[in-house]
């Protein structure tokens, strides 16, 4: 799990500079109002607006920015419609990569997508050739400093976590998507902080990458979360944390 762990160190390191720079506050307002079109405006009863609220929140976005977001999702504001599609593709080495987007023009993501595969050693693919290799699941980190094992399986276990795995410096949980809420609330009640949580896709197995592959993908991880369109990327590649500091 290194490859996927390490990665996920990486992207919340640099959140407060992709707030800085305006990119969390655009793909959070698109998820907003995807998220609040799809399954209506009240938080309480759509998960998955609580979870885009919660993540606003998070980055200090302000809260009419918020409501408004909502509201053009619901219709209550007149807004540009987003499409949800997921890319699929290869990176260096044959790593399995999925790219979930939000998009108002699909031609013109699906053209930009191509050009950032081809430019870092991977090709975009058809719809299905990598999808099958993985499943959807909650993904909770806590950092070992914050708890024990033994602590973490007594209160998640019970609230539904299947799976805690050790990478060295974090423990990563990982839940059923429907026991994900009442995993993190037994752990906010067991007063246990955490560091990160979503809801992803993981891959069943890993590719393991090394030297110029490995700069390779990691360059590519980069470009495709920079990408405006871009939601999230999943990818089954295990890169060492050696090769992770030099391409940091």
């Amino acid at each position: 799990m290194s490859g996927h762990s390490k990665w996920s160190t990486i992207k919340h390191k640099k959140a407060a500079l992709d707030a800085k720079r305006g990119k969390m506050f655009t793909k959070l307002i698109k998820e907003l109002t995807v998220a609040a079109r799809i399954g209506g405006g009240d938080a309480e009863s759509n998960p998955r607006l609580r979870k885009a609220v919660i993540d606003a929140k998070a980055i200090n976005m302000p809260g009419d920015n918020i409501k408004r977001a909502i509201q053009k999702g619901t219709g209550d504001l007149e807004g540009t419609s987003y499409e949800e599609i997921t890319y699929e593709g290869y990176g260096p080495g044959g790593v399995a990569i999925l790219v979930d987007t939000l998009t108002d023009n699909k031609n013109r993501t699906v053209s930009e997508l191509r050009y950032i595969f081809s430019k870092n050693g991977g090709n975009l693919g058809e719809t299905g050739c990598v999808g099958w290799m993985f499943s959807k699941k909650g993904y909770i980190v806590v950092e070992q400093a914050k708890a024990t094992e033994d602590r973490l399986m007594e209160v998640t276990l019970d609230a539904g976590a299947e799976d805690i795995q050790p990478d060295g410096t974090n423990f990563e949980i990982f839940t059923p998507t429907e026991k994900h809420e009442a995993v993190l609330e037994a752990l906010k009640t067991g007063n246990i902080e955490v560091a990160a949580s979503e809801l992803g896709k993981y891959p069943q197995n890993y590719v393991k990458l090394e030297g110029k592959q490995a700069q390779q993908m990691l360059k590519l991880m980069e470009s495709l979360e920079d990408h405006d369109d871009v939601q999230h990327v999943w990818a089954n590649f295990d890169i060492s944390e050696e090769e992770m500091e030099k391409a940091g």
